[in-house]
């Protein structure tokens, strides 16, 4: 059931292309025209994909949607320090987005916002996709959703019905139980008992978002614990790109 919330079912499937399968990408944000959505998507040679939205782009969602039917699905996210931040959600779930995402606010992990909205999740019987960072990028970026080694153990204990899908640095850094927060993106072997790759295989409500530079360093840093990674935890771990290129072959790609 909680996969099943995680990675809709497809609904359209592709002709073969260079995937060899259809692929479905949860970790697409919105572009501003929908023509750039679906540049991305073919030049990708994705079958369906999931916009990370912010509240108020149902139009855009809509619009979207109508440029490329069944090929697209939609999380939102919202303030979750704003006193409405329920009702806000609550209303997009309504209007069709299926999860939360990507709730990347300068909040602690285990903190009352977030807590409201792991609740909330429960309640609607959505997943939230969440961005852990602890080391600034750039100059005074800030850190987001923070504590995550320290105490999020706790919160999936805490909160069993809720499907939480794990994003950004210090998700994928922490496969390593040799991380401290040094580093953005850290390299070389992996020291096993790292806090992610043990909760992925003790919390059935928990899984992981693939994409991004935080979880490619991760797959690609040490082969031999990759290899029985992805056969331990592959029911728990979920395509995504997010990917900023215009044609999905790279070209503008920022980082």
């Amino acid at each position: 059931v909680a996969l099943a919330a995680a990675a809709p079912t497809f609904v359209l499937q592709s002709a073969a292309n260079e995937w060899g399968s259809p692929v479905f990408d949860l970790h697409f944000h919105l572009r501003p025209q929908p023509a750039g959505n679906l540049a991305h998507l073919d030049g990708a040679g994705v079958t369906k994909a999931n916009l990370l939205t912010r509240a108020g782009a149902l139009e855009q969602v809509k619009a979207v949607q109508a440029s490329a039917p069944g090929r697209f699905t939609w999380y939102t996210s919202y303030d979750v320090t704003k006193p409405d931040a329920e009702q806000v959600l609550t209303q997009a779930v309504k209007n069709g987005a299926q999860g939360f995402g990507e709730m990347k606010f300068h909040v602690a992990a285990d903190g009352p916002e977030l807590r409201r909205m792991y609740a909330l999740a429960a309640e609607l019987r959505v997943p939230i996709l969440i961005h852990f960072q602890e080391v600034d990028h750039t100059p005074n970026e800030g850190t987001w959703s923070t504590g995550y080694a320290k105490t999020f153990a706790a919160v999936l204990k805490e909160y069993p019905k809720t499907t939480f899908i794990g994003h950004a640095d210090a998700f994928w850094a922490n496969v390593s139980a040799d991380y401290h927060n040094e580093a953005v993106y850290p390299t070389g072997p992996v020291k096993r008992g790292g806090v992610t790759d043990r909760w992925l295989g003790d919390f059935p409500n928990l899984f992981a978002d693939m994409s991004a530079v935080s979880a490619n360093t991760a797959i690609a840093r040490d082969p031999v614990f990759t290899e029985d990674f992805l056969k331990r935890h592959q029911d728990k771990l979920i395509f995504g790109s997010d990917c900023s290129c215009g044609d999905g072959h790279g070209a503008g790609y920022n980082n």
